[in-house]
């Protein structure tokens, strides 16, 4: 494997995304912390940490990249089927610290949500940058949850889970249709999945999705604050 620089945790820096290696694909530096700055500077620079409890933390930047634009959220007829019979509502920024740690206990494979993990990102969530999307069924009791983080007009989705059938998938068209509103300009998937790819994201190089995050992260959304006010109303999103 080629060499990755190191990163000191008391100097906050990342080389280019573009110089992240092709196998494994898209690993580019190990070390660092997970201070607010570095999280702060790597999502504005393409980049995320991933990593497991016996591995120094390691920042990646795959080629291509998974993302999906908010007014390209698909609703296929069985979902628009279940969006009419009103099963969940959704609400932003409820319960963050029980969304995360279940995005982490949900995953059967295993999780790189760590202890630290839920840490910085809870820190990050103090700061009004990082959000929990949660959806309810009609009891009032969760049925699945999202975290990412917000970063001018780019929301970057970091994990994902559900409870029930396709409270996932209707969480997702209440956010895509919501950070429309908000004048969002892209929404990061980072790699692909089949859920994600049926529900209209794709894959675009990283070069562009670097240019469309250069273009947007220092613009501001057209928002009053995270709180969701789209409704699913009919036949069209």
């Amino acid at each position: 494997m080629t060499s990755l620089p190191w990163l000191d945790p008391d100097y906050v820096w990342f080389p280019p995304a573009e110089d992240a290696l092709d196998d494994p694909d898209g690993l580019l530096a190990l070390g660092g912390d997970l201070s607010p700055e570095r999280l702060i500077l790597a999502y504005r620079s393409g980049i995320f940490p991933w990593y497991s409890d016996d591995q120094p933390i390691l920042w990646w930047s795959p080629d291509p990249r998974c993302v999906l634009f908010p007014e390209e959220i698909h609703v296929s007829r069985s979902l628009r089927r279940t969006l009419n019979q009103h099963r969940f509502h959704v609400t932003a920024d409820r319960v963050f610290n029980r969304i995360i740690r279940l995005c982490g206990a949900t995953r059967a494979e295993g999780t790189w949500i760590t202890d630290d993990m839920v840490t910085a990102y809870t820190e990050l969530h103090q700061q009004g940058i990082a959000h929990s999307i949660e959806i309810w069924n009609r009891k009032g009791e969760l049925a699945g949850g999202m975290y990412g983080v917000a970063i001018g007009r780019c929301f970057f989705g970091e994990s994902m889970f559900s409870l029930e059938t396709n409270a996932s998938k209707v969480l997702m068209v209440y956010l895509a249709n919501q950070l429309r509103l908000w004048g969002y300009q892209l929404m990061d998937c980072q790699v692909e999945s089949p859920h994600l790819l049926t529900m209209g994201a794709r894959s675009i190089p990283r070069r562009e999705f670097l240019s469309i995050l250069r273009s947007c992260v220092d613009q501001e959304p057209e928002m009053p604050g995270w709180q969701f006010s789209w409704e699913w109303s009919g036949p069209e999103v």
